[in-house]
């Protein structure tokens, strides 16, 4: 019993990471935390030296595919949201925003505490929130991933 539960293990340690778990690449100098789960994909990157995050859309909600600008939300582990209010949309290949600053620094650090699920939404406030395209995305690996931009991002 004892040889067949090594193998398994073995075999478990060597499968590929699933696309649910956040993935650490350096291209062309630029490094990119993110995780994609066939939807949506959520990112950190550090260009020229500033942080920036990145939520894609591959297929949006109609409201969200003609607006010009949304707020974001992301919601950790089913906790409370943290926004970014009126930020201009990118209209390609599906729909983005990205973020930079102190936002995007205050969201890293939200990231990388997670300990299960991080909820990323587009939102629209009219007589009460509406909440579009709403992803959940698993948090394995994100800390570390996320470390490796910060490490670079000063």
């Amino acid at each position: 019993m004892r040889p067949l539960l090594s193998i398994l293990l073995i075999l478990a340690l060597a499968a590929p990471a699933s696309a649910a778990d956040w993935a650490f690449e350096d291209a062309g100098g630029v490094p990119i935390a993110y995780v994609d789960n066939g939807k949506a994909q959520f990112q950190f990157a550090c260009r020229g030296g500033d942080l920036a995050m990145g939520f894609w859309v591959r297929a949006p909600h109609r409201t969200v595919a003609s607006a010009a600008s949304l707020n974001l939300a992301i919601t950790p582990d089913g906790g409370d949201a943290s926004f970014a209010q009126d930020i201009p949309l990118i209209h390609s290949d599906g729909t983005s925003m990205i973020v930079r600053g102190p936002v995007a620094r205050a969201w890293a650090g939200i990231a990388q505490r997670a300990r299960t699920t991080l909820r990323v939404a587009y939102v629209r406030k009219q007589n009460a929130l509406e909440y579009f395209d709403s992803t959940d995305f698993a948090v394995g690996g994100s800390a570390s991933a996320i470390r490796q931009v910060l490490d670079r991002c000063g």
